[in-house]
């Protein structure tokens, strides 16, 4: 069985020690009263996040704007005239559990919602990486995670791609996104070797920059059996059942 490594802090630790990544990686911090202000102030949008968990639990979404502080968990905002209530408000929620901090970035959007892209790596039977699938993820109306769980809608890459670039643009993007599935999967297996895949969850801000969201060592197979290739699916399948992973 593949290991697991359930802490985002020492993944995105890991991921931060190759130098092509290091530069793609929103800034992170341990969650506190004062991480979470400085990030705020620099960026106007900061996301709180368990340091262990899944499926887009617990995540909040905090903003300064236009003189207001406001946080939102699910569906559910609140607003607040200062910085201190909203803070308090916010780090009520986390109960006491260990949370990080991330810069807040401005994801494209399709129809509206935002949407980030799943990149499925895994090792090859020659003990290479190589990036076996990419899907894209829709958050639910009204929400601000893409979870499939959380009611996130699952389509093609290309076809999120299509309504903001070209051909030529929507082939660069996909070249690199294989680059980052490969590098990440490396940059994992160097510090956990135990680790033979990855799902690596990328966001596109409105300059087409990809930013890492997130790392995954047990990534879910199945959202890909909802892409219309079936062979995307039983490729990662078939590195899965090689190394044990039932």
């Amino acid at each position: 069985m593949p290991q697991h490594v359930r802490s985002k802090w020492k993944k995105t630790s890991a991921i931060k020690a190759d130098p092509y990544l290091r530069r793609l990686v929103p800034r992170t911090s341990p969650l506190n009263r004062s991480s979470l202000l400085r990030m705020l102030e620099r960026y106007g949008m900061a996301y709180a996040k368990p340091n262990v968990g899944t499926h887009g639990k617990g995540v909040m979404k905090a903003e300064h704007k236009r003189g207001r502080f406001r946080f939102q968990s699910g569906r559910k905002l609140r607003s607040f005239g200062s910085f201190e209530p909203m803070a308090g408000a916010l780090l009520a929620k986390t109960r006491g559990k260990s949370y990080l901090v991330q810069q807040g970035i401005r994801l494209l959007k399709y129809k509206g919602r935002v949407y980030d892209l799943r990149i499925m790596a895994q090792m090859n039977h020659r003990g290479t990486w190589e990036t076996t699938g990419m899907i894209g993820r829709i958050a639910a109306p009204g929400k601000i995670v893409t979870n499939y769980h959380g009611g996130g809608r699952l389509v093609s890459v290309g076809r999120l791609l299509d309504g903001h670039m070209g051909r030529s643009a929507k082939a660069a993007i996909v070249r690199q996104l294989a680059k980052i599935g490969v590098l990440a999967g490396r940059a994992m297996r160097r510090r956990f070797a135990g680790v033979r895949e990855v799902g690596v969850d990328v966001g596109l801000d409105r300059s087409r920059k990809p930013w890492i969201i997130e790392v995954n060592t047990l990534p879910d197979p199945y959202i890909f059996r909802k892409l219309p290739d079936p062979s995307v699916f039983k490729r990662i399948r078939k590195y899965q059942k090689a190394y044990g992973r039932k």
